[in-house]
């Protein structure tokens, strides 16, 4: 089973900017679909943004032109570039892998952002 660990959260000030990254174990993260979700407080979690194994890049409304994700297949690392982040940018994100229809959660990054 892939196992993923994030890294990168912490408290930061409205404006600012943080990097997550999140590592994958084994021999599929190439062709893996990977993705950066968050949850807030008493909500869902949603989709943030997503990678193709080809380098398609997928955002949510609310992130776009502000944060960028990318990859590094020889890492096996998915990174998310947080900028200009706002207090309603807080919440735990968590990175997915996804294989054709299985995927793995990794254990989560708290990111604060204060006003």
């Amino acid at each position: 089973q892939v196992q993923l660990v994030e890294s990168g959260g912490g408290l930061v000030q409205a404006g600012g900017s943080l990097r997550l990254s999140c590592a994958a174990s084994g021999s599929i993260f190439s062709i893996a679909v990977m993705g950066w979700y968050r949850q807030a407080p008493g909500k869902q979690r949603d989709l943030v943004a997503s990678i193709t194994s080809g380098g398609s890049t997928n955002y949510a409304d609310s992130v776009k032109g502000r944060f960028t994700i990318s990859r590094d297949n020889a890492k096996n690392t998915v990174y998310l570039q947080m900028n200009s982040l706002k207090p309603e940018d807080t919440a735990v994100y968590y990175c997915k892998i996804t294989v054709g229809f299985k995927g793995n959660w990794g254990q989560g990054t708290q990111v604060t952002v204060s006003s």
